[in-house]
């Protein structure tokens, strides 16, 4: 049936007793096949890790402009990575990084996020990230 008509048997379900097919034109089939999976690909969202590294000593300024950049991130529906860098000698002084760390969560506070790890060492840096 299917020749005399110029389509193709396509077995939709071969688990099933007795196999499903179906006479279509298998091109077509195809094709709609990948615009569904296109579409769904076009709805999705990927969640992004946006990473901002300072350095403990960081000025006032820098600081808003680190702050804005992470609402602006969380905004967009993407994890923000604090990562507060300590050198050297500073590694003595890391109760400042982590007073860092817990200031930029207070000033943030506001803003619909989750905090997903809480600041704690991860080498020589301060790290803790935040979901939207």
């Amino acid at each position: 049936m299917a020749e005399d008509k110029g389509l193709d048997l396509v077995i939709v379900s071969p688990n099933q007793e007795p196999p499903v097919a179906k006479i279509l034109d298998y091109g077509k089939y195809k094709y709609e096949i990948e615009k569904r999976a296109k579409e769904s690909r076009k709805k999705q969202h990927v969640v992004d890790v946006k990473e901002v590294k300072v350095r403990y000593k960081i000025d006032v300024h820098d600081y808003n402009v680190k702050i804005n950049s992470i609402k602006k991130f969380l905004a967009n529906g993407n994890k923000v990575k604090i990562v507060v860098m300590l050198r050297g000698r500073e590694m003595q002084h890391n109760h400042l990084a982590y007073d860092l760390a817990n200031r930029f969560l207070t000033d943030l506070e506001g803003e619909k996020m989750t905090i997903e790890r809480k600041p704690a060492m991860d080498g020589r840096n301060i790290v803790t990230i935040l979901a939207p």
